[in-house]
């Protein structure tokens, strides 16, 4: 007898798992959100009543901000017990972190996807959904914002990245998964801090945000074109905030034009702040300005900024939202 207690909501955007393969080859979204959860074995003895939303039928990469913000409006006005959102795996962090920025509920809210489309042997996504909609229907997983449910591994959206470009288990996170699906039950052994929250329907501001990644060498040419045509900016530095020397004048300048946040390229761990002292350093780059990504990806990082440009932050709230969200 199903439980109508727990309910689930399934909304598809498109993506991997939406996919199938056509006659010339190529991969390309099919798929109905009906479509996934029929496919998922052992679904209607879990005792959850799921309800499906195909929401877009795209490709990860192609999903945008406004995509996202009205996704999060449509979260706000269902009854559910927890929401699986499934969508193609290039953008799922992004989505993610989003996500967990705006959803100002404890409802738990779970991205999933597939690394194998439904046509391929050994498809991922029906494993995928059947342990997302467990997570989403799970009580331990309330409080614990938005998660990325793949291989049975539970990672906090501020952490998780797709590391791998093909395999099964892509997403991995720093300093690791906050849980598991084992013997069909979710367990949740640690609960990130609550992330700063955004309202979804003040993001109205137009924002255009990048992210540059400095590499050997780099004398700041791009970086100074840069200013000239975005409203906020990532510097994935290298190691802990660090730059050539080249780039310090271009980035001193940038940083009076518009908000600089400045993030580790390594993808993990804390950006310093009085470490080194050297021209191009953690130190001298916040002294000209910069704001520290703390310890965001660059990916996350541009996230957060482009939604607080949206809503009109200035670069004081700038400043306050990343120490919160770090």
């Amino acid at each position: 007898m199903v439980d109508h207690a727990r309910r689930v909501a399934v909304i598809s955007l498109g993506g991997t798992i939406a996919m199938t393969s056509q006659t010339d080859g190529g991969a390309t979204p099919t798929l109905s959100a009906d479509d996934l959860v029929t496919a998922v074995p052992g679904l209607a003895d879990t005792g959850i009543a799921v309800e499906v939303h195909d929401f877009r039928r795209l490709p990860g990469a192609s999903l945008a901000f406004a995509d996202l913000l009205e996704l999060a409006a449509l979260l706000e006005t269902l009854d559910v017990e927890g929401v699986v959102i499934t969508q193609g795996t290039d953008t799922i962090e992004e989505t993610a972190y989003l996500l967990d920025l705006v959803t100002i509920s404890d409802m738990p809210v779970v991205v999933s996807g597939a690394m194998r489309n439904a046509s391929m042997a050994g498809a991922d996504g029906p494993a995928n959904v059947l342990a997302a909609v467990r997570v989403a229907a799970s009580a331990e997983t309330r409080g614990a914002g938005c998660v990325v449910v793949f291989a049975e591994e539970i990672h906090a959206a501020r952490w998780v990245r797709k590391t791998h470009a093909t395999s099964p288990t892509a997403f991995t996170s720093y300093p690791g998964p906050i849980g598991y699906v084992a013997e069909d039950r979710v367990r949740i052994t640690a609960h990130p801090a609550p992330s700063p929250k955004l309202a979804p329907r003040s993001a109205t501001t137009a924002a255009r945000t990048t992210i540059y990644t400095v590499g050997l060498g780099d004398d700041g040419t791009l970086l100074r074109a840069l200013s000239d045509h975005a409203d906020g900016l990532v510097v994935a530095a290298f190691g802990a905030g660090h730059v050539p020397m080249a780039c310090v004048e271009a980035l001193s300048h940038s940083a009076k034009l518009m908000p600089v946040v400045l993030a580790s390229r390594t993808g993990s761990g804390p950006v310093l702040r009085q470490t080194y002292g050297f021209p191009g350093s953690e130190s001298d780059l916040l002294a000209r300005g910069l704001i520290s990504g703390n310890t965001l990806d660059p990916v996350k990082a541009r996230i957060l900024l482009q939604l607080l440009l949206m809503t009109g932050a200035d670069k004081d709230q700038i400043t306050q939202a990343f120490n919160a969200a770090s």
